[in-house]
Order: structure tokens, then C-alpha cells, then sequence
């Protein structure tokens, strides 16, 4: 309820903090940094500007909660774990976007802690996680709100997933922090193994995340095609090619699966003249039918949160001899995917990768016992 007595609010590192990090140990000066972002092609006194609004909407947001008596711990990204998660009643999460809310999420597994975002930069980024950006510049205005219970309780279904077969490696790679390269994000997985890869199959083991917007498996190498095997709800299995393949739940069906399976209006007038040719169909293709067909079948993407159900879709099949693609898309209750990749990885919601190669099984589905406690604002 509110008030919550103690809050954790988890701030995001902004990039001229994290440009600042890196360099400082080269004992570069604040005017190095600003030459060097310079010859970059980055505008150091933009990065500054972006980051002196962020901290104070932070202030901002700690200061209304400490007015109201609430005992507050302000922590960066890198400093929240599972032990604050513990001490506090509720969570927010401050930064640009919805990345700080995804990451502040995933360490809560206490359904009735609420889960709260503000977007600290409203001015540069959408934030659909995150309370309407009205609040981020009027926070006290929020709060009475959620006092005067002028809100309702939205339960966010996410994903859970096993990870079962031989060689396997449930130790998570955190990518939130880390702009890695390709060597340095193999070596970083290859650094977390603890297995002896002539060990039996082993599992399955309980991932210690939870999806609030997708999963994510493919091959490290984006131009690398990715072999698995797939069934869904318990079907048969199938061997696919692809560019990788994305299961999502339906907070995240406005994200990266949207954007995977919408299609383009010249993509729909150019189909529907194809078949107006060979049907010989009477329809005016006009601009607003063909605009209508697209809408209704990109609307037809997108789903509830509250629903137990997941989206599944395959980026960029590859059809032959060999391989079929008869799943492509379309809502399923249980997704499991065995990999034959080399250098894979699983990513949870863009920050948490997991090794995923060779003889690793994955069972993906959705468990009401995890849905993620966070609050919609009566307008």
C-alpha cells in the first residue's frame, strides 16, 4: 500500500557519468574527456546538459518521497541487488526510458512489491514503462494520487525460463553497464563458466530473471544465421534457420516484436493489387483501405500485459530443402528451443545474456506467480 514506509529509487548511469568512468582511469582530465568526445563526434556540453537534467529529476523524485516522511536509498544501476531489493517496501526506477525500469524489475520476485518508473528525460525519450511524464516535473502530485488510491493495480505477466542439457551456463553476463565487443562479450561468458563440458545433461535449472518484455536467442554474430530446434506448447519439434527468434510478453509486444512483425503500408497495397490481379477483385485500392488493412494487422500484435500468453516470432526464416519455418509467428503458452548454434546467447529484456550454445535446451513460458506489481494513474 501507500505510503510505503522504505523506497529504493534506482538511478541510471547517463553517458557523460559512464564516459567519465571509463576515462578516468587513463587519468584524463575533464578537458581531455571533452576533446576526446569531441573527435568521437559527441557533444560534450549536450552529454552534460542531459546529465544535469537527469540528477535533477532524481533529486526531485527523492525529495518528494523524503517529504512524506519515507525512508529513501538512492542507488546507481551497478549497485542494486537483491539485498535492497529486501530492505525496501516498494521500488522506482529513475531514468531515460524504460531500460532503468527493465532492470529494476528484473530483481524482484516479491509479486506484491510495487514496481513504480519515472522517466528522468522526458524532453528525449518515450518511456512506456514509465508514469506519465507530467509527473516526472510534479512527483508530490503522484504521490497523492497513489495516497488518495486514485490508481489501479496493473499485474504485468512476465517470463520465466528453464535451462537444461550438457555444458550448460546459467552464470548471467550483465550487459546493462557494458559496451562490449564481440570478443570481449565471448570472453565475459566464457570467464562465468563453471562447468565441466564433458559433464552429463544437467538441469533444468531455474534462471534467476524474469522476461518483463522479451526473450531473445540467436547467434552473438548478427550475420551469422542461427540454427535451433523449436516446438511450442509441446508439439513437435522443428529445425529452423534465422536470424534469431524473439518471445515476448504483452508488455513487451509493443517493443522489439512489434517492430520485428509489423508490416509497412507499401508492403500491404503492394499485396492486395497481387491479389486484386489474380482474383480479379473489385476493390478501390484506395489510400485509406490500404492504410486500414495495415493498421488492423500491426493492432493485431499487440496485447494486454495482464494476459498470461506469450507472442513468438522468428526473425528472418530461412526456407529450403532442409529447413521449414511452419512457426513464424503467433500466440503460445510454452516455447522450447534447443540450440545448435556456436556462439549464442539467450538475452532477457536487452540487459541479462546467458550462453546458449550447442545441446542447451530452453523451456520459456509464463507463471502468473511471477507477474510484476506496478500502478496505472487515473487521468
Amino acid at each position: 500500500g501507500f505510503p510505503p514506509p522504505r523506497v529504493v529509487v534506482v538511478a541510471k548511469t547517463t553517458r557523460y557519468e559512464f564516459e567519465q568512468q571509463r576515462y578516468r582511469y587513463a587519468g584524463l582530465s575533464e578537458e581531455d574527456l571533452k576533446q576526446l568526445l569531441a573527435l568521437k563526434g559527441s557533444n560534450y556540453s549536450g552529454l552534460l546538459e542531459r546529465h544535469y537534467i537527469h540528477t535533477k529529476n532524481v533529486e526531485h523524485v527523492v525529495d518528494s518521497l523524503r517529504n512524506e516522511q519515507i525512508e529513501v536509498r538512492l542507488v546507481k544501476r551497478r549497485d542494486y541487488d537483491e539485498d535492497t531489493v529486501q530492505w525496501a517496501d516498494a521500488v522506482i526506477s529513475a531514468g531515460v526510458g524504460d531500460g532503468t525500469m527493465l532492470l529494476a524489475a528484473s530483481k524482484v520476485f516479491d509479486r506484491l512489491k510495487p514496481v513504480i518508473g519515472v522517466n528522468t528525460d522526458p524532453e528525449r525519450s518515450e518511456g512506456h514503462l514509465c508514469l506519465p511524464v507530467r509527473y516526472t516535473h510534479s512527483f508530490p502530485e503522484a504521490l497523492q494520487k497513489f495516497y488518495r488510491g486514485e490508481f489501479r493495480w496493473q499485474w504485468r505477466q512476465r517470463i520465466r525460463i528453464y535451462l537444461e542439457g550438457t555444458g550448460i551456463n546459467p552464470t548471467p553476463v550483465d550487459l546493462h553497464e557494458q559496451q562490449l565487443s564481440q570478443e570481449q562479450y565471448s570472453r565475459a561468458h566464457v570467464n562465468g563458466r563453471f562447468y565441466d563440458q564433458r559433464s552429463d545433461i544437467s538441469g533444468p535449472h531455474l534462471l534467476p530473471v524474469r522476461a518483463l518484455n522479451e526473450v531473445f536467442i540467436g547467434e552473438s554474430l548478427s550475420s551469422r544465421a542461427s540454427y535451433y530446434e523449436v516446438s511450442v506448447d509441446d508439439g513437435p519439434w522443428e529445425k529452423q534457420k534465422s536470424s534469431g527468434l524473439n518471445v515476448c510478453t504483452g508488455t513487451g509486444s509493443k517493443a522489439w516484436s512489434y517492430n520485428i512483425n509489423k508490416v509497412a503500408t507499401q508492403a500491404v497495397e503492394e499485396i492486395l493489387k497481387i491479389a486484386k490481379k489474380h482474383e480479379s477483385l473489385n476493390l478501390p485500392l484506395s489510400r485509406e483501405l490500404v492504410q486500414k488493412v495495415t493498421n488492423e494487422y500491426n493492432d493485431s500484435l499487440l496485447y494486454s500485459p495482464e494476459e498470461p500468453k506469450m507472442f513468438f516470432s522468428i526473425r528472418e526464416p530461412i526456407v529450403n530443402r532442409v529447413f521449414s519455418s511452419s512457426l513464424q509467428r503467433g500466440f503460445f503458452s510454452k516455447v522450447c528451443v534447443r540450440s545448435r548454434c556456436w556462439d549464442a546467447c539467450m538475452v532477457v529484456d536487452g540487459g541479462t545474456s546467458f550462453e546458449f550454445n550447442d545441446g542447451a535446451i530452453a523451456s520459456i513460458l509464463i507463471n502468473r506467480e511471477d507477474a510484476l506489481r506496478t500502478v496505472l494513474l487515473e487521468e
